[in-house]
């Protein structure tokens, strides 16, 4: 693994244990197991550690197609999130928050979140959405409000058969089913 994912990963780390205000060079040094001033030599600035963080991001969102059904596989990215990807997803949730405060990360988060609607919306048409782009929205969304629900603790989080269910209802509320 190079080393720009190595810190990449750790940031991950950090911001998921201990929120933005705990992610400091040093702190992914210490979390990345590399010598005191690793991080700042690529990453000079906090700035550019945020956003080399959201960078690694959006690198371990692009998902190869899973086996099974859409339904399947819209399920499996959701409880993928909630289990192996939980610190991923927790620091993107405080990404996206400090992006509504800093226009230069708000760029990049709504260039990563367009280019995941871009590619829900390839896999749709690619099933027969007569609406790709409109229905890639609306899954997305789904996905993301069950994630962060379970994640924030607003709601239990669901089983992957109860997934797979739901996923299969939204396909069905859009013609895919």
């Amino acid at each position: 693994m190079d080393r720009l994912a190595v810190i990449g990963d750790a940031a991950i780390e950090v911001i998921a244990a201990s929120g933005l205000r705990g992610l400091t060079h040093r702190a992914v040094d210490r979390s990345a197991g590399l010598p005191l001033g690793s991080t700042s030599y690529y990453a000079r600035t906090r700035a550019a550690l945020v956003s080399l963080t959201f960078a690694r991001i959006l690198e371990l969102d692009q998902v190869s197609p899973r086996p099974g059904g859409l339904a399947e596989s819209i399920a499996g990215y959701v409880a993928d999130a909630l289990g192996p990807g939980r610190t991923r997803m927790l620091a993107r949730y405080e990404l996206a928050l400090e992006a509504t405060r800093r226009p230069e990360l708000r760029a990049q988060y709504d260039s990563g979140g367009a280019m995941i609607r871009r590619l829900a919306a390839e896999v749709l048409a690619a099933a027969g959405s007569s609406s790709p782009e409109r229905h890639a929205a609306l899954v997305v969304d789904w996905m993301d409000g069950t994630i962060f629900g379970a994640l924030a603790g607003a709601s239990a989080p669901p089983s992957r058969a109860s997934l797979v269910i739901s996923a299969r209802e939204i396909l069905a509320g859009i013609g895919l089913a």
